[in-house]
């Protein structure tokens, strides 16, 4: 039997995006990702209701401030004490795993998508599926962005404006485009 587009990508397989079912939890997820925009101005525990709703799993005092945006939410899980200042974005496309205790500045952004090279490919829609897996006790500053299939280890420290586009370990502090380490933690 044939997989879905869907199937396709939640297996990190090369998949369609145009796919009519896609669209539709896209849609959905949008309706729900607006619902918690307006609703966390008014009331933000029941926003998180909803947005804890929209994401795979979240653990204990998650608290994400609006505006936020992601594709889906079922690709998304956060651990403990995790907190998203505004304006963050989530293209979970592929799977976002984040650990206990992780603070994110304004404006992070979370990137699992790569698009194809060829551009019949691309302009048919096809996609490339791509995890990000974030350790314990991150902090992240303003406006990072970490590309698709990308691992960071316990205790990372992100600089305000970095572009992450590959892996590091833990005890780190890294910065710039692209991020390199800057210092080692004790």
């Amino acid at each position: 039997m044939a997989m879905t587009e869907k199937q396709k990508m939640l297996a990190g397989m090369k998949y369609v995006n145009v796919d009519k079912e896609l669209s539709a939890d896209r849609w959905k997820t949008r309706k729900r990702i607006n619902e918690f925009n307006e609703l966390s101005k008014e009331t933000p525990d029941e926003a998180m209701k909803i947005l804890s709703n929209v994401f795979k799993r979240t653990g204990k005092n998650f608290n994400v401030m609006a505006p936020f945006q992601c594709d889906y939410g079922y690709s998304i899980t956060v651990g403990d004490n995790f907190f998203a200042n505004y304006g963050c974005t989530f293209i979970d496309v592929g799977s976002i795993t984040i650990g206990d205790n992780c603070l994110l500045g304004p404006n992070c952004q979370i990137y699992t998508v790569d698009h194809a090279f060829d551009v019949g490919e691309r302009n048919r829609g096809v996609e490339y599926p791509g995890s990000v897996t974030i350790g314990d006790n991150l902090w992240a500053g303003g406006s990072v962005v970490i590309t698709p299939n990308v691992t960071l280890g316990n205790n990372v420290i992100i600089a305000a404006g970095a572009v992450v586009t590959k892996s590091f370990g833990d005890n780190v502090l890294i910065g710039g485009n692209p991020a390199r380490v800057i210092k080692k933690l004790k």
